[in-house]
């Protein structure tokens, strides 16, 4: 795969997409942004009102701010976390679902979204997932951990690290719930997993 030439919605994915009733009252739909050869994969549940106002995931809040900040901790961006399109290298931000709503998404709406996902992993095939929040995570597991949803919890699972099926999860607390302490230790433990060797057998080339 050659580099991407941008990182808004790299792929070209439906811009106009109706394919479940969050499309009635969404502004744009927010499709993943980021490096389309990333090792790390970050997945949020649903667009927050100021990621649908910038169209870009985890940004146009204090809760995007939250995340842009630890990406930069970690060098995955070059740019302030209140910028709304940020510089990022080695991550890619997406959702389950891509419009936000009234509500939390259903169940419906998540499996009217889960080709956009799956496409993005499979074609980024990533190292790291980070599911943020408990409803990704339990969302993720039957497909990439060999744990029952119903048990994990995100409070225990929060910044550790999980084995999954030809990936590592390392969850996190919704954004808008964490507090700073959270957030240090999330930073610390991808700290000590990128200097290890985070990397499995997946005939990746090194970067």
């Amino acid at each position: 795969m050659t580099r991407q030439e941008r990182l808004s919605n790299p792929y070209g994915m439906d811009e106009d997409c109706t394919n479940c009733a969050r499309a009635e009252t969404r502004e744009c739909v927010v499709h993943g942004y980021g490096d389309a050869e990333a090792e790390f994969l970050v997945v949020g549940e649903t667009p927050t009102p100021g990621a649908q106002a910038t169209g870009v995931p985890f940004t146009g809040d204090a809760a995007g701010e939250r995340l842009q900040a630890a990406l930069g901790e970690l060098g995955l961006s070059r740019s302030q976390p209140d910028d709304p399109e940020p510089a990022l290298q080695n991550v890619y931000l997406t959702y389950l679902t891509r419009c936000h709503g009234p509500e939390a998404p259903t169940d419906e709406e998540i499996r009217a979204c889960e080709p956009f996902l799956n496409a993005e992993i499979r074609t980024i095939n990533p190292e790291i997932l980070v599911p943020v929040g408990e409803r990704t995570l339990r969302t993720l597991a039957p497909d990439y951990t060999t744990t029952a949803p119903d048990q994990f919890d995100i409070d225990e699972a929060h910044a550790t690290a999980i084995r999954g099926r030809g990936f590592e999860l390392v969850p996190m607390r919704r954004l808008d719930e964490q507090t700073n302490t959270e957030t240090t230790a999330f930073v610390d433990r991808m700290h000590d997993l990128m200097a290890g060797d985070y990397r499995q057998t997946k005939g990746r080339r090194s970067r």
